[in-house]
């Protein structure tokens, strides 16, 4: 093996990261290495590129056991990372990016001459016909991209990490990206492949590994493994641990209801394409996906924030207008993020102002909520929602993550919105906070809001959801109500082929 990874741990406070994590890289491999939010990737890149020290097991690189403390020394090493987000300086010359660091001189002076010609034969079996002495940013983000690996590749030599990076891409620029690595590989490069498109995964690569909760849960030949039990692996269960029916309002039969708001071809170029979504009064509609399938991406876009290519929404009175989030605040949306540290709470702020927050959005900030009445909002909503604070005036980031979710919806339920959208509500809380967040959604359903719920926990989205749909690539590719809600159903649509997308290949 090219490299190798034996029992290795990383802990942090309270979280162990990665937990006697194995892994092997092959000289002339693509390895795909797959997992959820959570499972435990970004660490390991993170302690293989010496961003992070690993607390024990062992790192070894042809043969010789290696700690890298830094990047820089990474890359002395042959370890060399491109990511999604393209870290080169765009306001440089293709040239100056690729040789900075170690630009050619000539009596002192940097010579351009000589990094012109440094920089197109670093690009040689690139494929890429471009001036090297234009700007980076002129160029596509699949270009951007090619550079980065060809400076990554000159910096490095032996192995690659590639993370996420057909993220920005459409199908042309992931085909020209996969003839880069398919030339690595003959070259004899180990490239480890992170990403969340499998039928990219299929096309591309030789090997993969699953990780979860931060441990090593299989390697395979992508020969050998076929999707439905790729992604069983992925989300820890077995389909025939599906659950045993759900809620009589699922059943066939059920009298379908007036749609209250519908989406019609919605859309962003390179994130979602487009999709139509209709969400009843009184409904729940769960958004079923692997991380990265766009599913997230398709809450912004219905919550303004981020803008369409395409689309419209409307309400039985006419057009909704939603370019903003301010917009669809005062439209009666409301939107609970995924990360409630980062986009969700507001941590130095009390429980009193953060629940206080979206009503103030929505009434416009000319007209302050008084300080009795977001005192008397902030009691109520810790009485009925059990936050587990001394005080209203507690700092929010001082709480339990469970109790901090609770303080998002609170935000959120405060302003009596009609449609509340909930990613990933339940994440990283425990037990009890979970199960009281389910019961309020059935509380509030029966109450008459309408509801989109995005989940990773097939069994928490059978439970609540009255329409399932699965999002898988970008694409919208299936919506499955009644008795048709399974986690069987759900897995096989999210496993089904894509011969739209096997087209990379």
């Amino acid at each position: 093996m090219l490299l190798t990874i034996r029992s290795l741990t990383k802990t942090f406070p309270g979280t162990r990261a990665l937990d006697d994590v194995r892994f092997g890289l092959a000289a002339g491999e693509v390895h795909a290495l797959l997992g959820e939010n959570g499972a435990g990737k970004s660490t390991l890149i993170k302690c293989l590129t010496g961003a992070y020290r690993p607390d024990a097991g062992e790192i070894t690189l042809d043969g010789q056991v290696i700690s890298p403390r830094s990047t820089g020394e990474a890359q002395d090493l042959g370890i060399g990372t491109v990511y999604q987000e393209v870290n080169l300086l765009p306001n440089l010359t293709v040239a100056q990016n690729l040789c900075f660091g170690r630009e050619p001189r000539r009596f002192g002076m940097v010579s351009s001459r000589g990094m012109r010609r440094m920089a197109e034969e670093m690009l040689e079996g690139y494929g890429l016909d471009i001036d090297v002495t234009r700007d980076l940013g002129n160029y596509s983000v699949a270009i951007q991209q090619i550079v980065a690996i060809a400076r990554a590749v000159a910096l490095s030599g032996k192995v690659l990490i590639l993370d996420e990076p057909t993220a920005s891409l459409d199908a042309r620029e992931v085909e020209m990206l996969f003839d880069v690595v398919r030339g690595l590989r003959e070259r004899g490069l180990g490239i480890v492949f992170v990403s969340h498109f499998l039928d990219q995964v299929f096309a591309l690569c030789d090997r993969v590994t699953v990780l979860r909760n931060g441990r090593h849960i299989v390697t395979e030949e992508i020969a050998a493994l076929d999707r439905v039990r790729l992604i069983e692996h992925m989300l820890g269960r077995a389909l025939e641990d599906e659950v045993e029916g759900h809620a009589q309002a699922h059943l066939d039969g059920a009298p379908p209801k007036s749609p209250m708001l519908a989406f019609r071809a919605m859309s962003r170029r390179g994130v979602v394409e487009p999709f139509d979504l209709d969400v009843a009064e009184g409904e729940v509609v769960g958004l079923a996906g692997l991380l990265g399938s766009g599913r997230t991406e398709s809450a912004e876009m219905l919550f303004g924030l981020r803008g369409l290519s395409s689309g419209q929404a409307s309400d039985t009175s006419g057009p909704v207008h939603i370019e903003t989030p301010r917009a669809a605040i005062r439209a009666g949306f409301g939107f609970a993020p995924e990360d409630r540290k980062t986009d969700g709470i507001i941590a130095d702020l009390s429980v009193r102002e953060n629940i206080a927050l979206a009503l103030q959005a929505r009434r416009g900030w000319a007209r302050p909520i008084p300080r009795g009445e977001q005192q008397r909002l902030a009691d109520d909503y810790i009485r009925r929602l059990d936050i587990r604070t001394s005080d209203a005036e507690k700092a929010v980031g001082d709480l339990s993550g469970g109790n901090q979710q609770k303080v998002v919806l609170a935000r959120w339920l405060a302003m009596n919105p009609r449609f509340l959208i909930l990613d990933e509500p339940t994440r990283g809380i425990d037990v009890g906070a979970h199960a009281e967040i389910l019961r309020l959604i059935h509380e509030l359903v029966g109450g008459g809001m309408s509801l989109l719920v995005i989940s990773s926990e097939l069994d928490e989205l059978i439970a609540v959801s009255d329409r399932v749909v699965v999002v898988r690539d970008r694409r919208h590719v299936a919506e499955l109500t009644g008795s048709a809600i399974s986690t069987e159903t759900i897995v096989h649509a999210i496993a089904a082929h894509d011969p739209a997308a096997g087209e990379v290949a």
